[in-house]
């Protein structure tokens, strides 16, 4: 059986981490929906307390459910312009920690994120769109255990080699003992 490197090409986790940004412009190149399993898998290799899982996803590739997604957010544009938003969601039928919980999926949507770089697409997470989290829920006719968590823009990037400033460790390194 091939490796995951064989099929899809390799990226070193560091380069992959530091060359990593988030992309707000697509082109309208559909998204193979191999790729967007893989982003979910990776989402969901991620870790979490007593391996719980927290996280549940809806997967968005219609213009017309994306438009009105897109009505729920001030950042409209990216919603209908990204050929496909994956909705992330956590169940608190699972949870056992929220702190925990909620950090596991911040990780699961790092390894989205990460994944859909290492594929050569771009994406991003849309948090704002939370301020209409029950919205949305009730648009995807949920049950009301699950909270939205974040909603990524996923698409082929209109432009690439985008570079963004960060701070120096010695301006966020507190202490070292």
């Amino acid at each position: 059986m091939e490796s995951f490197n064989e099929r899809i090409g390799e990226m070193e986790v560091l380069e992959g981490i530091y060359t990593r940004r988030s992309i707000r412009d697509f082109t309208q190149q559909a998204v193979e929906g191999t790729h967007v399993l893989e982003i979910i898998k990776a989402g969901s290799r991620a870790p979490s307390g007593l391996n719980n899982q927290p996280w549940r996803f809806v997967v968005v590739r219609g213009k017309a459910m994306r438009g009105e997604l897109a009505k729920l957010t001030r950042y409209s544009r990216i919603l209908v312009e990204a050929p496909v938003a994956i909705a992330v969601f956590i169940d608190h039928t699972v949870m056992y920690h929220d702190v925990k919980d909620y950090q596991a999926i911040g990780a699961c949507l790092q390894n989205m994120l990460l994944a859909a770089h290492s594929l050569d697409l771009g994406a991003v997470w849309l948090g704002e769109i939370l301020k209409n989290a029950s919205e949305i829920r009730v648009l995807f006719d949920l049950p009301d255990n699950l909270e939205l968590m974040a909603v990524v823009a996923l698409g082929h990037p209109a432009k690439t080699g985008q570079e963004s400033g960060r701070r120096e460790i010695s301006e966020l390194l507190l202490k070292e003992f």
